[in-house]
C-alpha cells in the first residue's frame, strides 16, 4: 500500500471552494491543467492518539490525520481542507473517526476507515472550537464539548446526524470525556478539579442529560460527607442569641448565590484528577496529582480511596532497597527522586487482568485490585513521562504515548520489554531541503537540532542524528552530499550524508557570537552564504575539499530581512540579493553584490586583514523600492519580485534607469499582483526560475508563473492556527515541494497531480543540465567528504557540552576586543582559547598580534611617557597639598581626561536628579498621606484628643475626641426627637382619655388604687438601665425598654442613645478643659517660683537641678504637627536664597556684637566696679574685705597704728561673716518655702486629676451601658434582617421548586400520554404477531398433515445467535456492552444472516414444493421480524416506564421539599413574632445586691419580677440597724479622740515652757551691732545720713543717663525688628495667598463630595418608614384600646367577685 496513493482530502461535500485570486480568471486554463497533491506527511502525536483497528493507529498532525500501520510501518494521510484539526476521536469497534476543524463555527466530520469516506457532518452551535470528542463503546453515539463561549456538552447520533441532547456548563474547561463501555447512557466528564457523571435518560425518541457531580476527597485523601448549608439538619435556638440560621442568611445572600454559597473555612481543596478509566462493573478508577487512586461508583457517586496492600517483610525490604537504588541513580543523573510508593498517574488502561497505569516517572505500573486494596508491580520503565495508555481492540497490544509524542508498544501477555513504534522529535520542524541529486532523499531539521533523512518516495525515515544544540537554519549542498546546519550560538555544523542510513558530523565552524538566521547555497554548490544578526553576511567555500573555508564577511548598516542567491553560469558569477529594512521609512532597500570564483582561489586580494570583503571586489549595488517588502527574489534581466507587507500583493520591479523617479535611487513597482494571502509571507523561486512560490501565515501555498504571474496551482497545506508556513523548497527536478509549518509540527511533501508536459520537460531539462555541471564535482567532493573524520565533540568545550547558561557566562571570562570598520562597529567577546574562539575573533586577534609586533617600540615609548607624566602629576599633587588653601587647586583640575570627567559629572548629576526626583515624589506621597490622615483624624475633630497628666504620679486622663455632627446626622436626630415628642404627646392624650373613662366606671377607692398602681408602673418604667442622666445625658427622650417592638423604634432608640453618649462625652470634655487650664496655670506659677529658686541657688552657689514641669506631646498634641529644628538630625538643605539670607543675618549679628564691644564707658565700668555702680544686698555673699598691705610683715614689726588697723580689719571681717551667715539662712528658708509651696500646689492638682480619672471611669461605665444597649438593639435588628433574608431566600427557592414541579408534572403528563399511545401500538404489534401465527395455519391448510406438522415445527424453530462477532474480543473486559433497545437493528441483521442457512433448500421437508418452501421461508422471516419488533417495543416501553417512574420520584421529592420549605417559612414567622415580643431589657443592679459564683449568665427562665417596695422596705430596715451600729462606733471613737487631744495639749504646754526659757537666755546674750553703736555714739547722725543720701542721688543720676542711652539702643533695635517684621508680613501675605488657593481647592472637593450625596434615597426610605410608623401607630392604638377594655372588664370581674364572695 503506497502512501502517496492513499492521501485523501477531508474537505466537506457542501463546502464552497476557496476564493480565487483576481488573477484566477486570467489563468483558469492553466489552473485546470496543473494541481498539487500531498505525497506524504510526517509529524508526531502530541495529545490525541487512538486505534482505528487492531493493526492501525491514528493521530492528528496539523491539517492532517495520519494512519500508521503497526506491522508495515506505512502511513496513510487524511487531510482537513478547512484548516487545522481540532478535537479528535476514533472508534475502534465501528472503525470510524471523528474530528473537528478550527474555523469559525466549526464542524465535526465523521469518516470511515480504511475507505476514508465521509459519512456525515455534525453542525452544532459552537462558535470557536471543540475541545473534546468521545465515541460510545456500543451504538452510533458521539459526545462533544465546545470551548469558550458556550461550554456545551452535546450527545449526537452520528449515523442519523441528530443532536440528541445538550447541556451548558458556563466557564467549565474539560480535560477528558469518556463513555461507559458497559452502558452508553453514562458519561464521565472530568476537569482539573472535579469529576461529573452525566446520565443520558431516554424517553423513546427524547433524550435528557442529568448531572451527578462526584464529591472528591480533600488533599489528604479523606472523604467527608456533603453538608447542605442552605438547609441545615436542625434548627437550634438560643434564648439570648436567637435561632441558628444558615450562613447564606447571615451573609445576606438571596437567590442562586444563597443556595451555592460556602464560607472559606468550609472549603477544602479537593484532589485534582489526572487520569481515569471505566471498569467492567461500571466503576471508575481515577488517579490524581496527590498520588491517590480512587474508585467511584457511577450509580451512587460514592468515592473510595484504594490502599496498597501491605507487603510481606521480605518483600518490603526488597522494595526499600530497590527504591533506594532508584533514588540514588536519579540523584546522580541530576533528576528528581521518584516516589514509587505513591506515583502520580497521568494515564490508565483497564483489562481483564487488572489496571495498567503510568505517569511522569515514565514507569508502567500494573495494579491488581481486590476490594479497596491493590498490589502494584512495575512492568516497564521508558524514562520519559507517559501521557496516554491505549489498548488495541483485541487487547493484545498496549500503546504507551509520551509527552513528546514518542510511541512504544507493550504486550501484556508476553510481559516483555517495550518496543519503540514511533520516535518523535522534541520540537517542531525548522526547515527541509532535498539532497543532491534531488529526486531520492530529503533532509529536515528540528529546532532542537535533530536531523532526519527521509525517503522521498513514501516518506520513510531512514536515519536520525541529534547534534543537541538549538538550530536556526539548514541547507543541502548541490555539489556534495553535505548538509549545513546553523545554530543560535553562531556555529555551522557540516554533516556527511553520503550514507543516508548513517549521517555524521564532519566539521564545525564557529563564525561569530551572532545567531545564524539562514543558510543559502548557490546552484553550482561553490559558495555557502550565511546570514547572521546585526547585518552580518558570511561567505564560505561550500566544498569539503576546501574544508569549508570562510572566505570573508560583509557587515550591513540596516537589518537584513531576506536573502536570495542567483547563479550566472555564463559569467561564472554568483549574485547575492539582500532585502534591507529602512528605518523610519515605509520602503524597502535592495543590495546586490557579486561573488566570483576568484574569491576562493585568490582570497587575499578580496578581503582585508580582518576578513571583511572589499566593497570594490564584490561590486555592491543598492536600490530603494517604493513599498515595504518582507521577501524578494531576483530573476534574469534585472527583474525582482517582492512580497509586500502593507498590502496583500506581489510587486514586480525592473531594475533599470527607466523606472527611476526624480530621485535616482527610488524604483517604482512595474506590476502589482493581488494575493489572497494574509500575514507576513515570503517568496521562493524554483531552480529553473519558471515558478514563483508564495507562502504566508494563512498556510496556503500559491505557485505562479514567473513571466505572466498567473496562478499555476495552490494548496492549503497548513493553517493559520498553526502559525502558517515556516519554510518551503523546490526539488532540483521540480517534481516535489517540501513544506513545513510554523508550529503544527507537520512536514508535508507535495507533488504535481497534473501539470503541462512542457513545464515538466523544461524542469527536467534544467535539472539534467545542472546535473551535467555538478556530476564531476559532486563525485570528487563526496570522496573527500567520505574521507573526512567524524567531528569529535569536546566534552570540555564550552560551546559544545555546557548548558546554555554556562555558554552565555563563558564569554565573560574572555578578553574584550573592539574593532571599528567603515561599515559599522563590531563589539564582541572572544575567548582566549583557539578552539572556542570565533572566526572573527581569530582574525582580529591575528591583526592585533601583528600590530603589536609592528609597533612594539612605539608602544614602549608611549608607556614610558605615560609613566613620566604620571609621576609628574603625582609630584604636582603633593606640592598642591602643601600650599595654603587659597592657592590650592581642586583635585579635578589635575585630571587630564576632561571628557571622561565631564561624562562622570554628567552621570553623577543625572543620578542626583533622579534621586532628587524620587525623594520629591516620595515626599509628595508622604505629604498627601499626611494630609489625608490629618484631615480624617485631626481637622475633622471638633474636639481634639489630648491628655492631662499628674505632676508626681503615673496617672493620666484623656478626653474624648469628638467629630462634629454632620448635617444629615443633625437632621436625623431632629427628626427622631420631633417624632418622639409627637408620640409622647399622643400617649399623654391617650392616658387622659383612659383616666376619664375609668373614673366613670370605678369607684373612688378603686380609683385611688389604680393611681397607686399607675405610680408603681411609672416607677418601674424608670428602669432605664444606665446612669447617663447623672452625667449630662437626657434619658427622658428615650423609648421605654418594654416598648421597643418595631424596627423603626429600635433604629430611633439607637440614634437617641448615640446622642446621649455624645452629650455625656461633651460634658466630660468641659470638665477636662477646666482641669487642663488649671494645669497650665499651675505650670506658670511653678515657673515663676523657679525663677526665684534659680536666683537663690545662684547666690548660694549650689549646683542643684531645679524641677521644671512642662506639658508633653500628649497634653499639647498640636506639637506633633510642627517639626522643631532640634528634631532634625541631618544637615538642613538650604537653597541659594536661604544661604544668602543666613549669611546676611550672621554678618549683622557680628557687627552688632563688635559695636557692643567698642563701648568705652561700659568697658571701664566692668573693669572698675564689675559693671554696677552700687553693691546690692544680693551681692553681699560675694563681698570680701581686702587685708591691709602690711599683713605680709611679721607681727612684731607692726606699729601701733598698724595693729589698730588690723584689729578694725578683724572686726569688719567678723561682721561681714555674720551678715553673710544671716543672709544665707534667710535664702535657705525662702528656698524651702518655695519648694514646699510648689509641692503643695502640684499635689493638690494631682488630687484633682485623680478625681477626674475616677469620674472618667464612671463615665466610661455609663458609656458602656449605653453602648451595650446599642449592641443589643443592633443585634436584634441584624437578627431580624437575617430572618427576612432567609425568608426571601426560601421564597426564591420555593418559586424555583414550583417551576420544577410544573415542568416535571408537564413531563409526567406528556410521558403518560406517550406511554398510552405506545401501549396501543405495542398491543397492536402483539396482535399482529399472533395473527401471523393464525395466518400461517390458514395459508398452509392445503399442505398434508404430516408435512404441516413438520413445517410448523420449523416455523417455531429459531437459530442460535451467532457468536462469531464476539469471539475475537474474548480478551475485551467489557464484553459486547449493554443490550439496550438501540441494538435492535444490529440484532435483527445478525438474525437474518443466521436465517440464510435455515432457508436453504437442504432443510426443506421431503415432498414439499419449492415455491411453497419459499413462501414458508418468507412467512417465517415475517414472523421473526414481528417477534423482534415486539421485543424491541417491549424494551422501549420498559425504558419509557422507567423514565416515567424517575420523573414521578423526582416529583415526589420536589413535593417533600416544598412542604419542608412551607414548614420552615411558618417557623420563621413564629421566630419573627418571638423576636418582636421577647425583648432584651437591661437592668442596672447595685454592686453587692447580686453576686454570681461564675461568669456564666444565669438562667432566668423561672425568675419572677416582684415589687420594688418589698426590696426597699427590707433595705430600709437594714440601713436603720446599720446606722445604729455606726452611731455607737462614732461615740466610742469620739471619746478616745478626746483622750488623745488632752495628751497632745499637755505635751504642747511643756514645749512652750522650753521655748520661753530659750528666749530668756537669748536676750541675756544679745550682741550690739556697729550701726547701733554708731547711733549711740555719733553726735551728728542725721548729717551723716544726708551725706549718704546725696551720694545715692548722684549715683541715681548716672544710672538715669545710662538708662537713656540704653533706651536709645533699644529703640534702634526696635527699628531693626520692625524692618524684620515688615519682611515677615510680606512673607505671611504670600503664605495667605497660597492658603486661599488651598481653601478654594478644599471647598471644590467639599462641593464634589456634597454633590455625590444620596439624600433622595434616604428621603424615599424615610417616607416608607413614616408610612410604616403610622400604620404601626394605628395598630398600637387598637391594641391599647383593647387592653383598656380588658382592664375595665377585669376590674369589673374583681368587683363583682368581691361583692359576691366578700370573705375572699
Amino acid at each position: 500500500m503506497e502512501a502517496a496513493g492513499e492521501a485523501r482530502s477531508a474537505a466537506p461535500a457542501g463546502e464552497e471552494p476557496r476564493a480565487k485570486a483576481p488573477g484566477d480568471r486570467r489563468c483558469s486554463s492553466s489552473a485546470e491543467e496543473a494541481a498539487l497533491e500531498v505525497s506524504w506527511v510526517q509529524g508526531f502525536p502530541k495529545k490525541n492518539f487512538g486505534f482505528i483497528n487492531s493493526q492501525t493507529v491514528c493521530y492528528p498532525c496539523g491539517n492532517y490525520i495520519l494512519f500508521l500501520n503497526i506491522e508495515t510501518k506505512k502511513t496513510t494521510v487524511l487531510q482537513c481542507q478547512t484548516g487545522q484539526v481540532g478535537a479528535f476521536a476514533a472508534n475502534r469497534n465501528s472503525q470510524v473517526l471523528a474530528f473537528s476543524d478550527r474555523k469559525l463555527n466549526p464542524v465535526i466530520y465523521i469518516y470511515t476507515f480504511p475507505e476514508l469516506n465521509k459519512l456525515t457532518e455534525l453542525k452544532g452551535n459552537a462558535q470557536l472550537d471543540y475541545t473534546l470528542l468521545a465515541f460510545s463503546f456500543t451504538g452510533p453515539y458521539v459526545a462533544s464539548y465546545s470551548s469558550i463561549p458556550e461550554f456545551v456538552l452535546s450527545v449526537w447520533n452520528w449515523q442519523e446526524n441528530i443532536l440528541l441532547c445538550s447541556e451548558t456548563q458556563p466557564g467549565v474547561t474539560a480535560t477528558s470525556l469518556t463513555f461507559n463501555p458497559m452502558n452508553w447512557q453514562q458519561l464521565c466528564f472530568v476537569n482539573e478539579s472535579s469529576l461529573t457523571i452525566w446520565h443520558i435518560e431516554r424517553n423513546n425518541d427524547e433524550h435528557h442529560l442529568k448531572q451527578n457531580p462526584v464529591k472528591l476527597p480533600d488533599g489528604q485523601g479523606s472523604v467527608s460527607p456533603r453538608k447542605d448549608l442552605f438547609f441545615p439538619v436542625s434548627h437550634s435556638e438560643d434564648p439570648y442569641h436567637g435561632p441558628d440560621l444558615p450562613v447564606s442568611a447571615i451573609a445576606g445572600l438571596v437567590g442562586d448565590e444563597a443556595e451555592t454559597f460556602m464560607p472559606r473555612n468550609y472549603i477544602k481543596p479537593s484532589v485534582h484528577p489526572t487520569a481515569h478509566c471505566w471498569t467492567a462493573t461500571s466503576e471508575i478508577y481515577m488517579g490524581c496529582k496527590e498520588g491517590y487512586v480512587l474508585a467511584i461508583d457511577a450509580e451512587t457517586c460514592s468515592v473510595s480511596v484504594l490502599q496498597q496492600k501491605p507487603l510481606p517483610e521480605y518483600m518490603r525490604k526488597i522494595s526499600d532497597v530497590v527504591s533506594y537504588v532508584r533514588r540514588e541513580v536519579q540523584k546522580k543523573k541530576g533528576g528528581k527522586p521518584k516516589d514509587l510508593q505513591k506515583p502520580v498517574l497521568f494515564a490508565m488502561a483497564f483489562c481483564n487482568e487488572g489496571l495498567y497505569a503510568a505517569g511522569s516517572e515514565g514507569i508502567l505500573f500494573f495494579y491488581h485490585v481486590k476490594g479497596l486494596q491493590y498490589e502494584m508491580k512495575i512492568c516497564a520503565d521508558i524514562l520519559q513521562p507517559i501521557s496516554s495508555l491505549i489498548f488495541s481492540p483485541d487487547y493484545t497490544i498496549l500503546l504507551l504515548v509520551t509527552d513528546q509524542g514518542t510511541v512504544y508498544t507493550y504486550k501484556p501477555a508476553q510481559s516483555g520489554e517495550v518496543v519503540k513504534l514511533l520516535d518523535a522529535c522534541s520540537s517542531c520542524f525548522l526547515a527541509g531541503d532535498f539532497l543532491t541529486p534531488g529526486n531520492k532523499y530529503c533532509v529536515s531539521v528540528t529546532i532542537s537540532g535533530e536531523v532526519q533523512v527521509w525517503l522521498l518516495e513514501d516518506g520513510t525515515c531512514l536515519s536520525k542524528l541529534n547534534i543537541d544544540i538549538e538550530a536556526t537554519a539548514m541547507a543541502c549542498c548541490p555539489s556534495s552530499n553535505s548538509v549545513a546546519v546553523g545554530t543560535k550560538r553562531g556555529q555551522i555544523y557540516f554533516l556527511d550524508v553520503t550514507k543516508v542510513e548513517a549521517p555524521r558530523v564532519v566539521h564545525r565552524i564557529f563564525l561569530s557570537k551572532f545567531p545564524v538566521l539562514s543558510l543559502h547555497y548557490d546552484q553550482s554548490g561553490q559558495f555557502l552564504i550565511a546570514r547572521a544578526t546585526e547585518g552580518h553576511i558570511f561567505i564560505l567555500d561550500a566544498r569539503p575539499s576546501k574544508l569549508f573555508q570562510v572566505l570573508g564577511y560583509v557587515v550591513l548598516a540596516d537589518e537584513v530581512l531576506d536573502l536570495s542567491v542567483a547563479s550566472d553560469f555564463k559569467n561564472d558569477l554568483v549574485e547575492v540579493v539582500l532585502l534591507l529594512k529602512v528605518a523610519e521609512v515605509q520602503r524597502a532597500r535592495l543590495e546586490i553584490f557579486c561573488l566570483s570564483s576568484a574569491l576562493a582561489t585568490d582570497n587575499d586580494k578580496y578581503v582585508n586583514a580582518q576578513g571583511m570583503l572589499n566593497a570594490s571586489a564584490i561590486k555592491k549595488e543598492q536600490y530603494d523600492l517604493d513599498y515595504p517588502l518582507s521577501s524578494a527574489v531576483r530573476l534574469k534581466d534585472n527583474i525582482v519580485y517582492g512580497y509586500c507587507t502593507c498590502a496583500p500583493f506581489i510587486c514586480k520591479y525592473h531594475l533599470s534607469e527607466e523606472n527611476m523617479l526624480e530621485d535616482p535611487s527610488l524604483f517604482l513597482s512595474e506590476k502589482r499582483t493581488p494575493s489572497n494571502q494574509f500575514g507576513a509571507g515570503f517568496l521562493c523561486l524554483s531552480p529553473n526560475s519558471r515558478w514563483l512560490a508564495s507562502a504566508a501565515k494563512d498556510g496556503v501555498l500559491f505557485i505562479y508563473h514567473t513571466f505572466t504571474m498567473d496562478i499555476l496551482a495552490q494548496k492549503h497545506s497548513h493553517s493559520y492556527q498553526g502559525g502558517g508556513i515556516r519554510s518551503m523548497v523546490f526539488s532540483l527536478d521540480g517534481k516535489f515541494i517540501l513544506v513545513n509549518g510554523e508550529n503544527d509540527g507537520a512536514l508535508v511533501c507535495l507533488k504535481w497531480k497534473k501539470i503541462k508536459k512542457t513545464e515538466v520537460k523544461e524542469a527536467a531539462f534544467h535539472w539534467q543540465s545542472l546535473l551535467a555541471i555538478l556530476n564531476k564535482s559532486t563525485l570528487n567532493e563526496n570522496i573527500v567528504l567520505k574521507s573526512m573524520a567524524e567531528w569529535q565533540f569536546d566534552p570540555e568545550s564550552t560551546s559544545e557540552s555546557l548548558p546554555e547558561e554556562k555558554f552565555k557566562e563563558a564569554p565573560l571570562k574572555s578578553s574584550n576586543v573592539e574593532v571599528t570598520e567603515e561599515d559599522g562597529n563590531i563589539n564582541s567577546l572572544y575567548s582566549a582559547s583557539t578552539n572556542d574562539m570565533t572566526w572573527i575573533g581569530q582574525k582580529i586577534k591575528k591583526v592585533i598580534r601583528e600590530e603589536t609586533q609592528r609597533f612594539a617600540n612605539q608602544k614602549k615609548e608611549l608607556q614610558m611617557g605615560i609613566k613620566k607624566l604620571r609621576k609628574t602629576i603625582q609630584k604636582m599633587m603633593l606640592e598642591n597639598e602643601q600650599v595654603p588653601d587659597i592657592e590650592k587647586l581642586e583635585r579635578h583640575e589635575f585630571n587630564l581626561d576632561i571628557e571622561e570627567q565631564e561624562r562622570a559629572q554628567a552621570e553623577a548629576e543625572q543620578e542626583v536628579a533622579r534621586a532628587r526626583k524620587e525623594i520629591e515624589m516620595e515626599n509628595l506621597a508622604n505629604r498627601y498621606l499626611q494630609d489625608v490622615i490629618k484631615h480624617e483624624c485631626w481637622d475633622a475633630m471638633c474636639v481634639k484628643g489630648r491628655a492631662v497628666k499628674c505632676f508626681h504620679m503615673a496617672c493620666e486622663v484623656k478626653n474624648y475626641p469628638l467629630k462634629g455632627h454632620s448635617e444629615e446626622e443633625l437632621e436625623t436626630l431632629e427628626k427622631v426627637l420631633r417624632l418622639k415628642k409627637i408620640e409622647t404627646a399622643d400617649l399623654k392624650i391617650q392616658k387622659k382619655n383612659l383616666e376619664t373613662e375609668s373614673e366613670t366606671v370605678l369607684s373612688k377607692e378603686e380609683g385611688e388604687k389604680a393611681e397607686e398602681a399607675m405610680a408603681d408602673d411609672s416607677a418601674s418604667d424608670c428602669l432605664i438601665g444606665s446612669l447617663s442622666s447623672q452625667y449630662g445625658g437626657d434619658t427622658s427622650i428615650l423609648y421605654h425598654q418594654w416598648d421597643l417592638h418595631t424596627r423603626e423604634q429600635k433604629v430611633n432608640q439607637i440614634v437617641l442613645l448615640k446622642d446621649i453618649i455624645y452629650k455625656v462625652k461633651t460634658a466630660f470634655n468641659k470638665e477636662f478643659d477646666i482641669v487642663a487650664q488649671q494645669k497650665e496655670q499651675e505650670i506658670a506659677r511653678v515657673k515663676e517660683r523657679n525663677l526665684r529658686i534659680r536666683e537663690i541657688l545662684a547666690q548660694l552657689d549650689l549646683q542643684v537641678e531645679v524641677w521644671e514641669p512642662a506639658l508633653t506631646d500628649d497634653e499639647i498634641p498640636e506639637q506633633a504637627l510642627t517639626v522643631q529644628d532640634s528634631e532634625i538630625k541631618v544637615e538642613k538643605y538650604l537653597t541659594q536664597q536661604e544661604r544668602e539670607k543666613a549669611e546676611m543675618l550672621a554678618k549683622l549679628e557680628m557687627e552688632r556684637h563688635l559695636a557692643a564691644m567698642d563701648n568705652e564707658r561700659l568697658r571701664a565700668l566692668n573693669d572698675m566696679m564689675g559693671g554696677v555702680l552700687e553693691v546690692k544686698k544680693e551681692d553681699i555673699l560675694k563681698m570680701d574685705i581686702p587685708p591691709p598691705p602690711f599683713i605680709s610683715k611679721p607681727e612684731h614689726v607692726w606699729s601701733d597704728e598698724e595693729k589698730k588697723i588690723f584689729r578694725e580689719h578683724e572686726k569688719k571681717v567678723k561682721q561681714l561673716n555674720e551678715e553673710k551667715e544671716n543672709y544665707r539662712r534667710a535664702l535657705e528658708n525662702e528656698l524651702k518655702k518655695l519648694e514646699a509651696s510648689i509641692q503643695e500646689t502640684t499635689q493638690n492638682f494631682d488630687e484633682t486629676v485623680c478625681k477626674l480619672s475616677e469620674r472618667k471611669v464612671k463615665i466610661e461605665m455609663v458609656i458602656y451601658q449605653e453602648e451595650l444597649k446599642i449592641v443589643n438593639l443592633i443585634y436584634a435588628l441584624l437578627l431580624d434582617e437575617e430572618l427576612d433574608t432567609r425568608e426571601v431566600g426560601l421564597h426564591n427557592f420555593l418559586m424555583k421548586k414550583e417551576k420544577e414541579k410544573v415542568k416535571t408534572a408537564r413531563t409526567i403528563q406528556t410521558t403518560k400520554n406517550k406511554i398510552e399511545a405506545y401501549i396501543d401500538t405495542y398491543e397492536n404489534a402483539i396482535v399482529e404477531e399472533k395473527n401471523l401465527e393464525c395466518g400461517f395455519t390458514k395459508e398452509f391448510a392445503d399442505v398434508p398433515a404430516n408435512l404441516f406438522d413438520e413445517l410448523f415445527q420449523l416455523y417455531k424453530h429459531r437459530p442460535k445467535t451467532p457468536m462469531t462477532e464476539i469471539l475475537p474480543d474474548t480478551a475485551n473486559p467489557y464484553g459486547d456492552g449493554s443490550g439496550s433497545a438501540e441494538d435492535y437493528k444490529d440484532a435483527l441483521t445478525l438474525l437474518m444472516k443466521a436465517m440464510d442457512e435455515l432457508d436453504s433448500p437442504e432443510h426443506m421437508p421431503n415432498g414439499l414444493d419449492l415455491s411453497m418452501w419459499e413462501h414458508f421461508c418468507l412467512a417465517r422471516r415475517n414472523k421473526m421480524e414481528s417477534e423482534e419488533l415486539v421485543k424491541w417495543m417491549a424494551l422501549t416501553l420498559a425504558e419509557m416506564q422507567a423514565f416515567l417512574q424517575r420523573r414521578m420520584d423526582d416529583n415526589e421529592k420536589i413535593k417533600s421539599e416544598i412542604e419542608d420549605i412551607f414548614q420552615e417559612l411558618t417557623w420563621l414567622q413564629e421566630e419573627k413574632m418571638k423576636l418582636q415580643l421577647n425583648l432584651t431589657v437591661q437592668f442596672l443592679l447595685k454592686q453587692g445586691q447580686v453576686e454570681l459564683e461564675s461568669t456564666e449568665i444565669p438562667d432566668y427562665t423561672d425568675a419572677i419580677l416582684i415589687n420594688k417596695s418589698v426590696i426597699e422596705e427590707l433595705n430600709c430596715s437594714i440601713m436603720a440597724q446599720g446606722q445604729k451600729k455606726i452611731a455607737s462606733m462614732v461615740e466610742c471613737k469620739e471619746f478616745s479622740k478626746g483622750i488623745f487631744q488632752l495628751e497632745w495639749e499637755h505635751k504642747k504646754m511643756r514645749m512652750q515652757i522650753d521655748d520661753l526659757k530659750q528666749k530668756a537666755r537669748d536676750i541675756v546674750t544679745l550682741p550690739i551691732s556697729k550701726d547701733r553703736q554708731l547711733f549711740l555714739t555719733v553726735l551728728n547722725y542725721d548729717s551723716r545720713i544726708a551725706h549718704h543720701i546725696s551720694v545715692m542721688e548722684q549715683t541715681l543720676g548716672i544710672m538715669d543717663k545710662l538708662h537713656k542711652k540704653n533706651v536709645k539702643n533699644r529703640q534702634k533695635r526696635i527699628k531693626d525688628l520692625e524692618k524684620c517684621i515688615s519682611l515677615k508680613e510680606q512673607a505671611n501675605y504670600e503664605l495667605s495667598l497660597e492658603l486661599k488657593e488651598m481653601l478654594v481647592s478644599v471647598s471644590e472637593r467639599r462641593h464634589i463630595f456634597e454633590a455625590a450625596d444620596t439624600r433622595h434615597v434616604s428621603e424615599k426610605i424615610a417616607k416608607q418608614r413614616y408610612q410604616k410608623i403610622l400604620k404601626k401607630k394605628q395598630l398600637q392604638g387598637l391594641v391599647k384600646e383593647q387592653e383598656e377594655q380588658f382592664e375595665i372588664l377585669q376590674a369589673e370581674v374583681e368587683r363583682l367577685k368581691s361583692r359576691t364572695f366578700p370573705i375572699l
